[in-house]
């Protein structure tokens, strides 16, 4: 609904990759979807069409591909716990959920380090960080602060 090169106040304060006034920088698109059902087939190929048109239009690679609950931890939610990032990280429209290197000693504070590293800078307490990090790579997980939560994205692709 607004041009590209128009800027709109679609996502809200935030920050991403250390780069803050998300709305100036960001294309927003708005998926049709409560996030209490999965997302439908025509809607996930329509967004794969156009998300791979403006990627290439734009020149935005796959780690330029957040949601809003990646840029606005514990403020925004979307797109959801039932959004299909790992299909589209096997397009290559999208970062993939990996570890490339757990450190030895897990803790909150090593998590918060990875976490700031993959692009999740936005000041939030340590538990909304987790549940941020989790509602994007990994909406399933639940309980403490595990090995498999160091799995915060790659922009590799085999």
């Amino acid at each position: 609904m607004v041009p590209e090169e128009s800027r709109a106040w679609h996502a809200g304060s935030g920050e991403w990759a250390g780069m803050t006034d998300i709305n100036s920088r960001s294309i927003g698109i708005e998926l049709d979807n409560g996030g209490d059902h999965p997302f439908s087939e025509p809607l996930m190929d329509a967004l794969e069409a156009l998300l791979g048109d403006i990627m290439a239009r734009q020149g935005i690679g796959p780690e330029g591909v957040i949601g809003h609950s990646c840029m606005a931890p514990g403020r925004k939610t979307d797109p959801g716990p039932r959004f299909d990032w790992a299909r589209l990280a096997r397009q290559g429209l999208a970062i993939s959920a990996e570890a490339p290197g757990v450190p030895s000693e897990i803790t909150e504070e090593t998590f918060c380090k990875a976490a700031w590293a993959a692009g999740f800078t936005a000041e939030a307490p340590f538990e909304t960080l987790l549940q941020t990090t989790r509602l994007r790579f990994a909406p399933w997980r639940r309980g403490p602060l595990s090995q498999a939560d160091f799995a915060l994205g790659s922009a590799d692709k085999d």
